[in-house]
């Protein structure tokens, strides 16, 4: 049995998207490593997973993310 029991960091009044429970949360509920955000707003939070996949997206088609194949690289 742990003496001291960790607190999940957070603070009241902002929102979040557990991962795990894939829900909205208030506050600290979930360790961080299981939860999206801090959002401003409950319904921000409820979108989170719609935000992650848009941003995924952006940056899977973003020019700049992928590297020029090694015979295309400009090295100058």
């Amino acid at each position: 049995m742990a003496l001291f029991k960790r607190r999940a960091a957070g603070k009241p009044g902002e929102w979040y998207y557990c991962l795990v429970h894939q829900k909205v949360e208030e506050g600290p509920e979930c360790p961080a490593k299981d939860r999206f955000g801090p959002y401003a707003t409950r319904r921000e939070a409820g979108h989170a997973m719609d935000i992650a996949q848009e941003r995924n997206e952006e940056w899977e088609t973003d020019p700049r993310w992928h590297d020029a194949p090694a015979g295309e690289r400009d090295e100058g």
